[in-house]
């Protein structure tokens, strides 16, 4: 068997299984490896495995799980927009992506992603480059209240700008979340804490997570073979945003663009995906025994045999 270091079940696990189709034998790339659970549930299903993580303390934690793999477990200590790259003489039979901070990182008060526990406020989930403290204590009030406002969608981001700037410097998350939820007023019965969409932008905006997802669905275009299949997860409107427009792009249908990112135009080509599959949400039962499925939506779909697009950036010689 398979060891997991994960004490969680992924989100949708089965409907991403099934999704995937997985026959024995195949390659599969699970983009966001996290604690490991797709991982694991494709190894299961036959599979050999591609893993991607930014994070090294989940490619150290992953290491038990490769050792028991029989060698069909590799992890790559990388993003996930690199597959393309790394795994260019690869057949690629599916990718999957589950987008966003993992529940590992959330449980690590040290990594400063959560305000339910205290911690430094960090939020890298490569750990290296600026911190979330780095950005809110040197950034004027424009740049932070657009960050809040573009990345969180909160409509108060002035306010809650201002309110950083004057009680700067910050450096745990607790000081943030209590800045906060002054500058937007806690009432104990509020359902939702009014820290959680300027949390939710400084660590979208610090990790670069949105232009990430975008790279990371044209690298599996490029990568995955023709039938090949992709299945995405995403936890909030922005970027199941992104998903849905770039499959309805991909697939023929018409595609609105993403307001949050500068658009890139695309030299047009037929269809390099077929329609994708409806959009599943959890079961209630899995809402009721996991809040993080709460928000959950699993896109899906199919790759035809037309080349990959090329993105403007890419025709321009630019970074994937």
């Amino acid at each position: 068997m398979i060891a997991v270091t994960a004490p969680h079940i992924p989100v949708l696990r089965n409907e991403v299984i099934e999704a995937l189709a997985i026959a024995p034998g195949e390659t599969h790339v699970d983009g966001t490896f996290g604690a490991g659970g797709y991982s694991k549930a494709m190894l299961a299903a036959g599979a050999s495995v591609h893993a991607f993580d930014q994070d090294p303390d989940a490619i150290t934690a992953g290491q038990l799980m490769v050792e028991e793999s029989g060698g069909r477990l590799t992890l790559h200590h990388a993003c996930y927009s690199q597959m393309a790259d790394l795994l260019a003489d690869e057949d690629i039979d599916g990718v999957t992506l589950d987008i966003g901070v993992s529940s590992m990182q959330l449980d690590q008060a040290e990594r400063g992603f959560s305000f339910q526990k205290d911690g430094p406020l960090d939020m890298r989930m490569a750990q290296d480059g600026p911190t979330a403290a780095d950005f809110l204590n040197e950034a004027d009030e424009d740049e932070i209240a657009n960050v809040i406002y573009r990345y969180g969608e909160e409509r108060r981001s002035r306010r809650i700008a201002k309110a950083i700037v004057d009680a700067r410097p910050l450096t745990r998350t607790s000081e943030l979340a209590n800045v906060v939820r002054k500058a937007l007023g806690h009432k104990p019965h509020d359902k939702k804490d009014p820290a959680t969409r300027t949390f939710q932008a400084i660590r979208i905006y610090i990790n670069r997570e949105l232009g990430e997802l975008e790279d990371g669905l044209e690298a599996a275009e490029r990568l995955l073979r023709p039938g090949g299949r992709l299945a995405v997860v995403s936890f909030h409107s922005l970027e199941d945003r992104i998903v849905k427009n770039f499959l309805r792009d991909r697939s023929g249908q018409k595609s609105r663009g993403s307001r949050h990112l500068p658009e890139v135009s695309e030299i047009r080509n037929a269809p390099s995906f077929h329609k994708p599959a409806k959009a599943v949400r959890p079961a209630k039962a899995e809402q009721a025994s996991n809040p993080r499925a709460r928000s959950a939506t699993l896109r899906s779909a199919i790759r035809s045999d037309v080349p990959a697009w090329v993105s403007a950036k890419i025709a321009q010689g630019g970074a994937a």
